[in-house]
């Protein structure tokens, strides 16, 4: 599909941008597209900009699954309605790169940017959490309160080690609340739940690995373990792809759901904190246009 009006939504902070890659970027596009280029400087500026867009064929996130949120949210908030239409499109540049992976686009920036300008928007569904929406997945419980406690210093020294550590630091005081995830057909309980719109997860795992994002529905991976020791053995499950065979792991697959606690309990979303239950999730069927 040909794309003459781009707009570029860029983040210099990403953890695989180069000194000078961002220019030869801009330059590689404007060769080929009509391009108006923007530049985040905080946390919020991809979603604020991706809002007003106006009079593009094609919107380009150059950074990782979190600049990408942000633009989708942006993109499915406007006021302007026809941007839930535009067309999107990743550089991945970011820290784990989830959803490029899933999708298969290119590690290589120039190959990325072909793709981009030639490939064909596909329609995914989105997860919504509240009144925010997810791409991958929304992470309840241990993961949650992993990303809440990683620092920004630690993330742009040690990129994806810097989850490790918080991690490691979460398990060491690990004591969960108890969560509830109520749903039309049934109420579980666990103390760490995973609601998967894509399979992929922290880079090359899968903790909801039948996941499908051209499908209206949400894959529930809820941990009933307690112990430090129970979530170790389901963390080395998921790396050994063994974790669904866990009698203390419940798989489900919903449209909709409630999650609740008596406790503060954390979420992240795609890769980013979100804030504390309680959560209304559903699904959004072919919500947005996705280039791969």
């Amino acid at each position: 599909m040909d794309f003459l009006n781009v707009s570029l939504v860029a983040n210099p902070a990403a953890g695989r941008l180069e000194p000078g890659d961002l220019e030869k970027i801009e330059n590689t596009l404007r060769k080929r597209v009509y391009l108006t280029s923007f530049t985040t400087r905080k946390k919020g500026d991809a979603l604020l900009t991706a809002r007003e867009l106006t009079g593009s064929d094609l919107v380009i996130v150059a950074g990782g699954d979190g600049t990408l949120n942000e633009v989708i949210n942006g993109l499915m908030t406007s006021r302007h309605s026809f941007l839930r239409e535009t067309p999107v499109a990743l550089l991945p540049l970011g820290t784990a790169n989830v959803l490029a992976g899933e999708l298969r686009v290119p590690v290589s920036i120039n190959e990325a940017i072909d793709l981009a300008l030639t490939g064909a928007p596909m329609k995914i569904a989105l997860g919504r959490i509240n009144d925010r929406y997810f791409a991958l997945m929304a992470g309840i419980g241990f993961d949650g309160e992993t990303v809440y406690r990683v620092k920004d210093s630690v993330k742009d020294r040690w990129g994806k080690g810097a989850y490790i550590l918080s991690g490691l630091n979460v398990l060491r005081k690990y004591r969960p609340p108890l969560i509830k995830v109520k749903t039309p057909e049934e109420t579980l309980s666990g103390y760490t739940a995973v609601i998967g719109n894509a399979q992929g997860y922290a880079g090359k795992f899968q903790v909801t690995p039948m996941a499908d994002m051209t499908r209206p529905r949400l894959d529930l991976c809820l941990f009933q373990g307690r112990s430090r020791i129970s979530m170790l053995r389901f963390i080395l499950g998921v790396v050994r792809k063994k974790h669904l065979d866990f009698k203390d792991v419940v798989y489900r697959q919903y449209s909709q759901m409630e999650v609740t606690s008596d406790e503060y309990v954390h979420i992240q979303i795609d890769g980013d904190y979100f804030g504390t239950l309680p959560a209304r999730i559903d699904v959004v069927r072919d919500a947005v246009s996705i280039v791969c």
